[in-house]
């Protein structure tokens, strides 16, 4: 049987920004290549500043690089244009941030069915048990009426974490998500991420500083001076 692709393919990839007055700019990614199979599971490490946002948000076709490949499932995204690119943001891929995001005006439940309704519409009966099912799995399911504002740090992010994964996304970027957590909520939702991806079977790309998080993940990469090495 034929090799199965990876899901998330970059070749040589390189970010720039540009300097103020036209001065030298900063290379934040010099030359990355990096293949993620299908489910798998992959931290990436490294020092404030080295580009690790910057390296999710490509993949995330939230930035575009300065050269180089991004595959994503096969498609060459820089062939794509924006509309095609939000398609793909809203149907395979979900995001978790270090801040949550959540609308305060809004119910738990219907922050997370939010991504559901953002081509218009009613929201599916079925996508609506899917949110309760996902907020029951992450240990919210007694909270479906609760604002933001009456849960602690951690259950926002579990909130966070089950509205990414309501339209069953291919791909999970998690940046920095436990970064304003203390201790025992950033161990729990670290552990709900790695649980998660085996039960959806979702690929996970996790930015984090923290090791109990990384060592979860089925692969550690650092990123140091531009460039992903096996983490030490």
């Amino acid at each position: 049987m034929p090799e199965t692709p990876p899901i998330v393919e970059l070749t040589s990839v390189t970010k720039q920004y540009d300097a103020p007055g036209g001065g030298a700019g900063a290379t934040v990614l010099a030359g990355v290549t990096l293949a993620v199979a299908a489910g798998e599971s992959l931290a990436i490490v490294g020092p404030s500043g080295s580009g690790k946002s910057t390296l999710l948000n490509i993949i995330g076709t939230l930035d575009r690089p300065t050269s180089g490949a991004v595959h994503l499932g096969g498609r060459n995204l820089a062939a794509l244009g924006d509309d095609d690119l939000a398609a793909i943001r809203r149907h395979e891929i979900g995001f978790v941030f270090q801040l949550h995001h959540l609308l305060p005006q809004c119910t738990t439940l219907e922050n997370v069915l939010v991504p559901a309704l953002a081509e218009g519409g009613r929201v599916p009966a079925e996508t609506e048990a899917r949110g309760r099912m996902l907020l029951a799995r992450v240990g919210l399911g007694t909270r479906l009426s609760y604002r933001p504002g009456q849960l602690s740090g951690g259950e926002r992010q579990r909130v966070a974490l089950a509205r990414a994964l309501i339209n069953r996304p291919k791909l999970l970027l998690a940046d920095e998500p436990t970064g304003s957590l203390d201790r025992e909520a950033s161990e729990n939702l670290g552990r709900l991420l790695a649980e998660l991806n085996r039960e959806e079977g979702v690929t996970l790309i996790v930015v984090t500083h923290a090791p109990a998080i990384a060592h979860l993940m089925g692969r550690v990469l650092e990123l140091r001076d531009g460039r992903l090495t096996g983490a030490p």
